[in-house]
């Protein structure tokens, strides 16, 4: 793998010469020694549906080492308001070792993604994650098949307004290309950044949507110019879909703000304008081919029970999905 020609690879699979999913403890160490590393942080969806983060110092081999194995305590009280007592609050996060990443805004900062663990080493069972694999695991228990995501993320890239040259026409940006979208370097540097970190990402383009003068109350974004974007991904399996996801927005959201700009996910902007959708696919896979067809082109008895299951539990999904109204 060293050999790999491909920049989008993610950079610590390509020092250590490993794929993602067999990271150990001593790979990251290397990293860590090898490029410098000041600091691991920590990354964890909150009841929110942010992201939030921990900073832990490197002072010697002897704490990155611990840090590694047994993660560190965070006040589940106010990550989960309502859901954990006070009075018992600790909560352990733990980083997964295949999603480590070089954080591209900190450089001497090594990243991960965390679960939750409880004090007697389970898995809590009120965050996102340990719903999601449960349910991951006793579907592929139950039926031999793996449930495949992939995500597709539209997002308007709000600016100052620019030069008057080449203006794009409103509601006309789908596939726009420079000098008439002004935003795509900055998508650019948005999709390289993800498909390292976030997952492989199948095409990234200009959306419909073309603001040229947002009308809110909101200082942050009044007056501003908006392009639409989309980001769309490759399937994968579920549960690294999730994780995947919420990066995306993280690192769309970094991004945007170093470039002077606001990424916004808000379902509607304005009346009359684009609406940004936030879209999960999925799929059936059994060894590791697609299930959703009969080979005759229709489909398949598995992929009509999926969708019956989904508009059966619809109402459920969604209080659990779209908890945050607000972007």
């Amino acid at each position: 793998m060293a050999s790999q020609p491909y920049a989008l690879v993610n950079p610590i699979c390509l020092l250590v010469d490993k794929q993602r999913e067999d990271l150990t403890r001593q790979d990251l160490i290397r990293v860590i020694e090898k490029k410098q590393i000041e600091r691991i942080t920590f990354h964890y969806t909150a009841l929110d549906g942010k992201l939030k983060e921990l900073k832990l110092p490197i002072v010697n081999r002897y704490q990155v080492e611990r840090i590694l194995t047994d993660g560190e305590r965070v006040d589940g009280s106010s990550l989960f308001k309502g859901l954990v007592d006070m009075a018992l609050s600790d909560l352990y996060v733990v980083p997964v070792y295949k999603t480590a990443f070089l954080n591209p805004f900190d450089e001497r900062s090594l990243d991960f993604i965390c679960w939750y663990i409880m004090d007697d080493g389970s898995f809590a069972p009120f965050a996102f994650n340990t719903v999601l694999h449960r349910a991951y695991e006793l579907f592929r228990k139950n039926t031999d098949l793996e449930l495949y995501g992939l995500g597709e993320v539209e997002f308007y890239l709000l600016s100052p307004p620019s030069t008057p040259n080449y203006q794009a026409p409103r509601q006309k940006g789908y596939h726009g290309s420079s000098p008439f979208i002004k935003t795509g370097s900055i998508l650019n540097e948005m999709v390289r950044h993800v498909a390292q970190i976030a997952g492989p990402v199948k095409y990234a383009h200009s959306e419909v949507g073309v603001i040229e003068n947002v009308h809110s109350n909101l200082e942050e974004i009044k007056g501003k110019k908006g392009e639409q974007m989309e980001i769309e991904f490759l399937p994968v399996p579920m549960e690294d879909a999730s994780d995947g996801l919420v990066l995306t927005r993280w690192l769309i959201r970094n991004i945007a703000h170093a470039h002077g700009c606001v990424a916004t996910f808000t379902p509607k902007i304005e009346e009359g304008t684009a609406g940004n959708g936030f879209h999960v696919h999925v799929a059936l896979i059994k060894n590791s081919r697609n299930n959703m067809t009969d080979g005759k082109g229709d489909l398949s008895e598995e992929a009509r029970k999926l969708i019956g299951g989904l508009c059966t539990y619809a109402d459920s999904l969604t209080a659990f999905g779209n908890t945050v109204f607000k972007d």
